[in-house]
């Protein structure tokens, strides 16, 4: 099993299992040490980790931190353990004195789910306030994986972290900063935008206008990125059923039937883009299907009448989308345009979600 492998594994263990954690310890058997043991190094070889490594602080002596891992003798990456319920904000200048003292490179502050990794990047030999990097085993992102196992043992190299370990930090920030902007884009920005393609006095009440407008632009981008890559890997996968179509049965149902009078239009096919994409990370979008009739547009998981997602009612002159409880009643929403529908994906998202649990 590769490295990927075993912390995809590890991150459903997560997940299972620590609504019944209870204490720190704990946390740390369940959690912790299968992490570490994910990095490649040995938890019952002393030589590798040592549990409970002694940090003398100032007149302070015998003070302990959770973990160290350890190559030549030397601690290289300090652990501190919280219980996984517990904000590890609170408890980061703990992390700081621990990493002062030692010649570690690296610190991680946890509480067995969210893993913070800190160096010394600013400053020599002082703990950076911020993490470089930060991962979530609960919900891992593909390029996370990369980062992960540059602390593998096997691949454990310093120089080669602590150079990407710069661009992380900067990346991460600007990201953050970037989602602030999109979120509520500051003044600073607004008049910046403004200038360029208005011509009057940019006074506060045009800062205000330009201001909602930037944000709406902002949406609309990341939407229309979205509705073109899945509309993209939707041909792809169009086009590989044609190819094969001539070889597979047939499938009749009186939904499926060809049938003259069903016509599927673009802004349907473009409102099960946006439905997929809200989705994509509550349910494997392959499991996302439609079928059109003659009343409505139905959006299904795995096919199946039974499996109702939503539905869109785009046959009259008004636009609607059919919401589904807990008990598969629908209930219609008028639409003004076809971006409301992400005003809706907690509820869409519910709906799949049940289907995931029921599997």
């Amino acid at each position: 099993m590769d490295f990927k492998d075993s912390l995809k594994m590890l991150s459903e263990r997560v997940y299972k299992m620590k609504d019944n954690i209870l204490t720190e310890e704990a946390t740390k058997n369940a959690l912790i040490m299968p992490f570490i043991q994910t990095l490649g190094y040995d938890v019952f070889n002393p030589l590798e980790v040592v549990p409970e490594y002694t940090c003398d602080i100032g007149t302070k002596k015998g003070e302990k931190i959770d973990y160290a891992i350890i190559k030549d003798n030397e601690a290289i990456l300090l652990i501190e353990c919280k219980h996984h319920s517990q904000n590890l904000t609170l408890h980061d200048n703990q992390l700081l004195r621990y990493f002062h003292v030692s010649k570690a490179k690296f610190g991680v502050l946890t509480n067995g789910i969210e893993y913070r990794f800190y160096s010394d990047l600013d400053e020599s030999n002082k703990m950076d306030e911020k993490p470089f990097f930060t991962v979530n085993l609960a919900d891992v992102k593909d390029n996370q994986y990369d980062e992960l196992r540059k602390f593998h043992k096997s691949y454990f190299d310093i120089d080669n972290i602590v150079n990407s370990a710069s661009e992380l930090k900067y990346t991460k920030e600007l990201k953050e900063l970037i989602a602030n902007e999109m979120s509520a884009p500051s003044e600073p920005l607004v008049r910046l935008l403004t200038k360029q393609i208005y011509n009057g006095l940019v006074t506060a009440k045009v800062v205000e206008l330009f201001g909602s407008l930037i944000k709406k632009s902002f949406n609309q981008i990341v939407n229309e990125e979205i509705n073109d890559r899945l509309k993209s890997a939707l041909n792809n996968d169009e086009n590989k059923a044609q190819t094969e179509e001539s070889n597979a049965p047939v499938k009749c149902d009186e939904e499926t039937t060809a049938n003259p009078a069903i016509v599927t239009t673009e802004e349907e096919m473009e409102g099960y883009f946006i439905v997929k994409s809200i989705l994509r990370n509550v349910i494997d979008v392959n499991r996302i299907t439609h079928r059109d009739t003659q009343s409505y547009f139905g959006i299904l998981c795995d096919d199946n009448n039974r499996k109702p997602i939503c539905r869109l009612h785009f046959n009259s002159c008004n636009k609607y989308i059919g919401l589904f409880d807990t008990e598969k009643k629908e209930r219609k929403v008028l639409l003004n345009n076809l971006n409301d529908i992400y005003s809706y994906a907690s509820e869409i998202e519910q709906t799949a979600k049940t289907y995931c649990d029921n599997d």
